[in-house]
């Protein structure tokens, strides 16, 4: 998912006939990772980790998120005709009900993703506007309500983002955080950094420390599995390795410049303490109020200048689904103008479902943020299962030589180890509290087998959803014990 920019989804529907250059593929895989994201990762980090923990955790989530990268782009070369998504993946090595959640999960962490983008717009008109607080007021949350379903009869009509609103949008996303990171190094303080450095009176241990900052780095590395799906759009093959490593780099360097620069500027415990975007509040500490509504007017643009693609990628991953016979047929049906009206409307309700529940969380935008990464693990994690299952087989290996063996099982390894530890990071309550999701999603598919007439569960399928089931209602009992908090 790419669910930082240019969605993968829509770019993989583009015209098969376009070839584009390396720096055109490096600027998509750039383009489908920056976004909102990046403007509140120095609170989120300020509030787990000092300097050191940082730079740690930055490593191993650079390191991580590039193995799940070479999956996706081995896997687009290794098989070809799983075209339908990341979710074909898992349906083709661990079976339809399988596959379903990970399409299941994969639509909803894009749902999710957008309920981070209103509550980010609502607090960053909170600076101006008091009682929009933090994007967690009545009249934030009404607000953002319109404003999803104001995007839904947009969209609806059939209109969709123009190239000139895209160029916009990448420059209103770039330079802001280039500014951002120049103003930050030109005011920089070596002795604040110093007093940041440590950050053990936060969570204790290091490793507690990088663990948890290990769901913010999901969320912004959102869209590196985007760089497969170019590949058929290059002129050259070898390009689409090229420009997976030169666009990750790239937004690996912004991503961790923004992060520790902003160490240099205040205290971590006052960087902690700042409103989404934190971005805006380091840099006005940095050059004062203009700087603050420098980032805000920056933020706003971008995302309600990607908002259009997202809603319909949001949608795409149910039509697209539909349309391969994993989801209920009503899900495929699109308008005159080719619009997938109903997939949209699910999508739509879905994301004010989540809105209304961040009204109960402790942090509105915080809590949106996790779940979008969490509902996205399961995905990526099949994925990397998937490609350890074809190494293990050496299904498409035949006459492979030994170094691209070794190299795909240690590249496989790496990521499932990676994904795995992200499942362990991001913690029992948050894990739990997806099969919420996953629980009554189920529904679409019992929908899908009536409607091929086929029996709803095999054996080992109906084992799933008694288990599934098991721990959705252990998420409930809780969430009302109160032993798990939102």
């Amino acid at each position: 998912m790419a669910h930082e920019g240019t969605t993968a989804t829509t770019g993989s529907t583009a015209s098969a006939t376009t070839k584009v250059s390396l720096l055109t593929l490096t600027a998509m895989v750039v383009g489908s990772m920056v976004g909102a994201g990046v403007f509140s990762l120095p609170r989120r980090f300020a509030q787990e980790t000092g300097v050191m923990g940082a730079l740690i955790a930055w490593v191993v989530a650079g390191a991580g998120m590039l193995m799940l990268a070479f999956v996706f782009q081995r896997l687009a070369m290794r098989k070809p005709d799983l075209d339908a998504g990341v979710y074909a993946y898992a349906k083709a090595g661990f079976g339809e009900y399988t596959g379903f959640f990970a399409a299941a999960g994969y639509w909803a962490s894009a749902c999710v993703g957008n309920v981070t983008y209103w509550v980010l717009i609502m607090s960053t008109l909170g600076q101006w506007v008091p009682a929009l607080g933090a994007g967690d007021t009545v009249l934030a949350l009404a607000l953002s309500a319109v404003g999803l379903w104001l995007f839904f009869l947009l969209v609806r009509r059939g209109i969709k983002e123009a190239t000139a609103i895209n160029r916009i949008v990448t420059v209103a996303k770039i330079i802001p955080i280039i500014v951002f990171v120049l103003l930050a190094l030109f005011v920089f303080d070596p002795s604040a950094f110093a007093a940041n450095w440590g950050g053990a009176d936060y969570a204790g241990s290091l490793f507690e420390q990088v663990r948890g900052t290990m769901l913010v780095t999901v969320f912004v590395f959102l869209g590196v599995e985007g760089a497969s799906v170019y590949s058929r759009h290059a002129k050259r093959r070898e390009d689409v390795g090229r420009a997976t490593i030169l666009g990750f780099l790239s937004v690996f360097a912004i991503f961790a410049s923004v992060t520790i620069v902003s160490y240099g500027i205040m205290p971590m415990g006052e960087i902690a303490e700042l409103r989404q975007p934190s971005m805006a509040g380091v840099l006005e500490a940095a050059v004062g109020e203009w700087g603050s509504v420098f980032v805000g007017v920056g933020l706003i643009i971008s995302v309600l200048g990607a908002y259009l693609a997202w809603t319909l990628m949001a949608a795409e991953v149910l039509f697209v689904a539909a349309k391969d016979r994993d989801m209920p047929r009503f899900l495929s049906r699109q308008t005159d103008r080719d619009v997938p009206v109903n997939a949209l409307l699910l999508s739509t309700s879905l994301s004010t479902v989540v809105l209304v529940l961040t009204y109960f969380s402790e942090d509105a935008f915080d809590f949106a943020l996790d779940m979008t990464a969490v509902m996205t693990l399961i995905p990526f994690l099949l994925a990397a299962l998937y490609a350890v299952k074809l190494r293990a087989t050496r299904e498409t290996y035949d006459g492979a030589p030994p170094s691209t063996l070794r190299g795909d099982l240690v590249v496989a390894a790496l990521a499932t180890v990676y994904t795995a530890f992200l499942v362990f990071a991001a913690g029992l309550s948050l894990v739990l509290v997806s099969f919420l999701f996953y629980a009554p999603a189920t529904i679409l598919f019992v929908m899908t087998r009536r409607e091929q007439g086929r029996r709803v569960f095999s054996p080992p399928e109906l084992a799933l959803f008694v288990a599934v089931v098991a721990i959705a209602v252990l998420a409930v009992v809780g969430l009302v014990a109160g032993w798990i908090s939102i």
